[in-house]
């Protein structure tokens, strides 16, 4: 493989991330082969030793995705740790998916489930006086309060195990580096 061939696949691997980060990582890149010409290697020599420019450009995508996580802990930031993490590799996909699917799904249930409970209160506190709620004027309030409080309960604790599960993903694709890493180096030393 050429260094041409690499670096486009390399750079087509890295497509959706910052700019900057793509930047970095391809000029590193190219310095594996400028540094691979000086030691009077062939670009093919320099590309076999760097390995499969598609997974590389995954594990590097998936290491980017969990240091943005780390750093900026919002939604953004934890789609793109998770989405990085799931493109690591087709069997992970397989197993991860339908698990991590349920569990987003059932997250998703109850963050409308505390909405629906906000809005619900919300209209008990309003129009409950209005409507002749039973217990008088007092009582619709304070059932609207608490429904509203209630929900806002719900969504708090959802949205802790929501960062919770994004945390726990990207200690996988973390330990499923690292697992992976030795193999790699082993199979393609540079």
């Amino acid at each position: 493989m050429t260094r041409a061939e690499f670096m486009g696949r390399l750079r087509r691997g890295l497509v959706g991330m910052p700019t900057v980060a793509a930047a970095e990582i391809a000029a590193d890149y190219e310095m594996h082969f400028e540094d691979g010409a000086a030691a009077g290697r062939t670009e093919a020599e320099v590309a076999e030793a760097l390995g499969d420019p598609d997974r590389l450009a995954r594990e590097l995508r998936a290491e980017a995705g969990a240091r943005r996580w780390d750093q900026e802990k919002n939604p953004s930031a934890a789609a793109g740790a998770v989405f990085a993490v799931l493109g690591l590799g087709a069997i992970d996909i397989l197993i991860l998916l339908p698990i991590l699917m349920t569990v987003v799904s059932v997250l998703f249930g109850f963050f409308m489930a505390a909405v629906g409970l906000f809005i619900g209160g919300g209209a008990v506190m309003i129009a409950g006086p209005l409507v002749g709620f039973p217990g008088g004027v007092l009582t619709a309030i304070l059932a609207g309060v608490g429904l509203m409080a209630g929900a806002a309960a719900i969504g708090a604790l959802t949205a802790i195990a929501t960062i919770l599960l994004v945390n726990a993903t990207v200690w996988f694709a973390r330990l499923h580096y690292r697992l992976l890493k030795p193999a790699l180096d082993n199979q393609n030393p540079a």
